[in-house]
Parts: structure tokens; sequence; C-alpha cells
């Protein structure tokens, strides 16, 4: 059998300023947008009608619910939410686990395995439905401390695997290295693999792809490859032939991906979709 699976993500509270857009209930107030409101019922029902629609077009078990880079002022700042968070006798801190939790009910009601980014174990790893996939992207060590919790871990360092960072060589790429700090066969086995991101702040549709290829296939070598293969000696004298040729498919195929030597070859735009503003 060939094919991919898509984890699809909805990622909250955080990162969700847009839904208020359409449903402007969802914002603590029309001057403080972020994080969703924590303190409404409405909040959740919306969550879950999303999922349940995302569900009939997702079969995959796994389901990412973010839950990253959650700045809690406006919880703090707002009356309303503020007057909630006292009347319930919790902090800012305590409101972002409640909402965490409450989202994982969610996505198990709709037959979903959560996939959470790491601040959600770095903050209450014992609170964590025990189901839940760590995604691990601040640094090292994360999936270690995860596994060594019984939680699954996803790899995804920054510092090699996040592709907008456009002063990362392929051979940084290369070198990351997923089961760092895991010794035990039982607990490497809970790292299900890992992921490259490409996040929007330092491309558009000019140079995405090319931002994102042939590094990405770096880190597919590694994925999928066993240690002797991907071992530090091999990289200049045989990693580099693959990786050229491979980029030499990609060209055939249509698909623009820099050279390989392509180290700060570019520079990002003005900003994120800043062609759809001129």
């Amino acid at each position: 059998m060939r094919g991919i699976n898509v984890m699809a993500e909805v990622d909250v509270p955080g990162h969700a300023e847009s839904w208020g857009a359409g449903y402007p209930d969802l914002w603590p107030s029309p001057s403080c947008k972020e994080p969703l409101d924590v303190s409404k019922n409405y909040t959740f029902d919306v969550i879950s009608g999303i999922l349940a629609d995302m569900r009939k077009i997702f079969p995959f078990e796994l389901f990412h619910l973010g839950g990253d880079e959650v700045n809690t002022t406006c919880w703090t700042t707002t009356p309303r939410v503020k007057q909630w968070l006292q009347d319930h006798n919790m902090t800012a801190k305590d409101a972002y686990q409640y909402f965490v939790l409450k989202a994982q009910e969610i996505a198990i009601s709709h037959n979903w395995t959560p996939v959470n980014w790491e601040e959600t174990f770095n903050n209450f790893p014992s609170k964590l439905n025990p189901q839940t996939v760590v995604h691990n992207w601040l640094g090292g060590g994360v999936c270690a401390k995860a596994v060594a919790s019984g939680f699954r871990c996803i790899y995804s360092n920054q510092g090699y695997w996040y592709l907008d960072h456009l002063d990362v060589p392929w051979e940084e790429v290369y070198y990351a290295e997923p089961l760092q700090g895991i010794k035990s066969i039982s607990e490497q086995k809970l790292v299900l693999g890992g992921e490259v991101c490409m996040w929007g702040e330092t491309a558009d549709a000019s140079d995405v792809q090319q931002t994102i290829w042939p590094r990405a296939a770096a880190a597919a070598e590694r994925l999928w490859s066993d240690k002797e293969t991907t071992s530090s000696r091999n990289t200049t004298s045989t990693a580099l032939q693959r990786l050229e040729y491979f980029r030499c498919l990609l060209t055939r195929r249509g698909v623009p991906a820099a050279p390989v030597t392509n180290f700060y070859a570019r520079r990002p735009p003005f900003w994120p979709g800043s062609c759809y503003e001129q």
C-alpha cells in the first residue's frame, strides 16, 4: 500500500484571532482578540462543531489541537473574563490547562487521538490525557522526557527542522536526532517520528517551494534510514550525492527546488502574504 495519512491541526486557544472575524463572540473582547474566550461554553461548542465537520474529511486517528504560544493577557485584562476566572478560582495558567483539556475531551469524543505542542506537556504533564501525543518544537530533550512519562512524541526541534529558519543548511537538518537521549528500546518506540515545519513568516507564494525543498528530503532520509546510513561520516561522501540527485528529480517534475548549497541565498518577503496587500 502506498500513500500518506494527513494529520489536520486546529490550533487552540492561541493563534486563533481570525476565528472572530466570522464569530466575534469567540474573542474575549473586540479590542483583545486572542486567545479564544475560555469563559464561554459557546467557544467549545464551536470547536466541537468544527471537529465534527473535519472528522468527515480526515479519517486519520491523530488530530492536532495546537496549544502553543498562548498569551493569556486578554483573559486577565478583559473584565468579564477576569471575573469568570475569579468566580472559578482559576489563575490564567489554570485556565490554559482547562482549555487544553476540554479541547482534548472534544477531540476524543470524535474518536481522535489528541496531539498537542510541547508547551502543554511542559506546563501540566500529569494532567494531560494519557493518549496525548506530545509534539516537540522548542528544543532538545523534550521527547526523552515525554516518553519517560509514558507519552508518545513527534520530533520537530526548531533548531533543525523549522524550514522557515533560512539559516539552517541541509546538513543541520540531516544531523538532527529524534531519539536523542532515549536509550530504552521500548521508549524509542514511543517516538512516532518527526515533522519538518514550514511557517509563513519568511516565505510567500513566490518562494515557499524552494524554501522547503530540497532540505525536507534530508529529514526524510534521517527518518526512513538506519543510523549507519545517516551517520556523520556518510554525509559528505554519499548523502550529498543522493540529495543533489533527488533535487534534480524534483526540478524535472516541475518542483522549484532550491540548489542544495543554498545557504542564506535569499531574503524573506517584507511580511507573510505581502503580495496580496500591494
